[in-house]
């Protein structure tokens, strides 16, 4: 089953509220005077900063129109509903990479026209980006569902133990992301488990310890619901946060944080494809290039939309931003967190029928 995470603007819709959350799935041309060439890209919100797209367009004479999307399936629909040589570049769940590459939508790519080598190794695994040999995505950004807490009102050093998502002291004070995949294998990892070993038959113990978090949770919601509840103080903690729950908010008010829990975490990653069908395969091939630079790197990751990690290790990155993404940690953080789990359609159910009984309990 194909499925997003984390797609509408965190930081946006705080500070814009419903007129931020309209502007989601619209056109967004970006640069004054009209280019000599454009291309087409269907994305996720930070992709659209004007800060990422004008030193691309002002360098390269190629205005870029984004039209922003929410999940897999939508930017599918979309496709269907386009003439073919429409889109160009595509962000993508990097766990979509191959089954959308199945369907015939993406181009192969050259590995050496991109900076691979600089890539942290973590992320290269060849089952999520090449299909029967060749490449169709580029890894360019990435981040954890892990906790995210005000350190102003928890102690820190109890953010880095698992436990803290079923800890009775921050009754009523956690926020929980409602997404069952990060949150069940969080779950997972806090009880032993391994999240790509998990199987239906310790679906149970998941059960029964998201049965003891519910009563110490303030509320369950989106992204949105519980980046809100963090910021104006009605939950202390999210559980399923991350860096980009708090990062581009650190500036306002640096009491908002993040950790990897000792024990391990969720890692979610984004990747860049090239439509199969483009018209304009040299220009958006430019642009993907572009996003994979240091300096691209730098803005994507520090976009007004969400902050994340850069893919690129060489990213063009300020001591400050590196420090806010916790930079000197991502060797650790990326050897003790696993990706996203892709479970089969029965796995599936079940860890939905166990979500739907925490959410109902």
């Amino acid at each position: 089953m194909i499925r997003s995470h984390l797609r509408i603007s965190r930081r946006r819709l705080l500070k814009t509220g419903a007129a931020g959350a309209a502007a989601v799935g619209t056109f967004s041309i970006i640069g004054r005077a009209k280019a000599a060439e454009e291309i087409n890209a269907l994305v996720w919100c930070d992709h659209s900063d004007p800060a990422l797209l004008k030193p691309f367009e002002d360098t390269y004479g190629i205005k870029v129109n984004t039209k922003e999307f929410a999940a897999t399936g939508e930017a599918l629909a979309i496709l269907d509903q386009s003439q073919p040589g429409d889109w160009d570049v595509l962000v993508l769940d990097t766990v979509d990479i191959t089954k959308v590459a199945a369907m015939g939508h993406l181009a192969a790519l050259e590995k050496s026209d991109y900076p691979w080598d600089d890539i942290f190794p973590q992320l290269t695994t060849e089952s999520l980006h090449f299909l029967n040999g060749k490449l169709y995505g580029i890894p360019e950004k990435f981040g954890y569902n892990t906790v995210a807490y005000n350190s102003s009102k928890v102690d820190p050093a109890d953010m880095r133990k698992a436990s803290v998502l079923w800890n009775a002291k921050y009754k009523g004070r956690i926020a929980i992301y409602d997404y069952y995949v990060p949150l069940m294998q969080m779950v997972a990892i806090g009880i032993g488990i391994i999240p790509p070993q998990l199987t239906q038959d310790q679906l149970p113990a998941i059960k029964a310890k998201l049965l003891e978090m519910k009563p110490l949770a303030a509320l369950i919601g989106d992204v949105v619901t519980v980046q809100n509840a963090l910021v104006s103080g009605s939950a202390d903690i999210i559980a399923g946060g991350g860096e980009f729950a708090t990062a581009g908010l650190h500036g306002e008010n640096p009491a908002l944080d993040w950790v990897l829990p000792d024990e391990g975490g969720i890692r979610w990653m984004q990747s860049l494809a090239i439509f199969e069908k483009s018209k304009r395969k040299e220009a958006a091939n430019k642009f993907v290039k572009y996003i994979m630079s240091p300096a691209g790197q730098a803005r994507l990751a520090t976009s007004a939309c969400y902050w994340a990690m850069p893919a690129n290790n060489k990213a063009a990155l300020s001591d400050e931003q590196k420090k806010i993404l916790r930079w000197d940690e991502q060797p650790t953080f990326l050897s003790k967190s696993y990706h996203y789990m892709s479970p089969n359609p029965e796995m599936d159910k079940a860890m939905l029928e166990v979500w739907t009984e925490f959410l109902n309990a």
